[in-house]
């Protein structure tokens, strides 16, 4: 038996197109689903989920192309674009019989969160998200050497083929980079979380890698077009980043600030994988954003 959240259980679930999420549930009340990032599955949330299951029921699942849940083939644009995988969120919240919930979403699943905020507002209560920009703006705020950090966006935005082969070359290196880089405090990442972690994202490097070319693609298209709407986020929002825009010379909150005008913007001295580092504040942060 693999590694699991303490108390919840592991379902499958359908939601569309043959594709099931694999999900953890627990806890009893109103719902808070909580959507994990890159290189993670719903492991990610095994600290904070059992402080917020004791006055709500949360839902953990993995995203589509991700940990235990279906990797259909990137055959359309749209395969892996945010606007199909937030549907996905949608679809789990009505077959477990969800009308709203809080949604709350780190890293890859911070830029689900944003886009089911935008097409499914009558559905999401409040929405926290963590440690990302929105995806039009996370290009417009990379340039020059600075750019670097994040090698990996333009790696995986080039066409199918090479991206796919370099990463299942070296999976293990690639992914473990990224846990130790990105950490301020690596015993954050036990060694058999660790383990899983790699293990989730070898099994998945061309639905991963889809997932990252639909954000330089039709994600950016998306975007755009709520903006030029004035499509906004109707909800509160609460956003917990890094002080990364200052290396990379932007002001996040100002960013923000258009998409989400009920915003509570928080910085954070822990690292990108703050939900393992400093859990307690992170179940905080989102118990305040459900009181608002």
């Amino acid at each position: 038996m693999g590694i699991t959240i303490a108390g919840f259980e592991t379902r499958s679930i359908g939601v569309a197109d043959g594709v099931e999420l694999n999900a953890a549930i627990g806890g009893q009340g109103p719902a808070v689903m909580l959507l994990h990032g890159f290189p993670e599955t719903h492991l990610m949330w095994r600290h904070v989920a059992p402080i917020l299951a004791e006055r709500h029921t949360v839902v953990c699942p993995d995203l589509r192309g991700y940990g235990a849940s279906g990797k259909p083939e990137a055959v359309a644009a749209g395969t892996y674009s945010k606007r199909t995988m937030a549907a996905d969120i949608v679809a789990l919240a009505d077959a477990l019989g969800f009308d709203r919930f809080v949604l709350v979403g780190h890293d890859r699943g911070g830029h689900v969160a944003f886009r089911a905020g935008l097409d499914h507002p009558d559905r999401i209560s409040h929405l926290g998200i963590l440690d990302i920009v929105p995806t039009l703006d996370t290009w417009n705020v990379l340039h020059g050497v600075g750019a670097a950090v994040a090698f990996h966006l333009y790696l995986m935005a080039q066409p199918p083929g090479l991206p796919e082969q370099m990463i299942a070359d070296s999976a293990e290196a690639f992914f473990g980079h990224f846990l130790d880089v990105w950490s301020t405090s690596p015993a954050a990442i036990p060694a058999d979380v660790r383990a899983e972690y790699l293990r989730a994202s070898r099994d998945a490097v061309a639905s991963i890698v889809a997932d990252y070319r639909a954000t330089a693609t039709i994600d950016i298209d998306h975007d755009q077009a709520d903006l030029d709407a004035g499509n906004r986020l109707t909800m509160p929002v609460t956003v917990v980043q890094q002080d990364w825009g200052r290396q990379l010379g932007f002001d996040a909150t100002a960013i923000w600030r258009p998409w989400a005008p009920d915003l509570a913007h928080f910085t954070t001295g822990a690292g990108h994988f703050m939900a393992e580092e400093a859990p307690e504040d992170i179940a905080t942060l989102i118990l305040n954003l459900m009181k608002r």
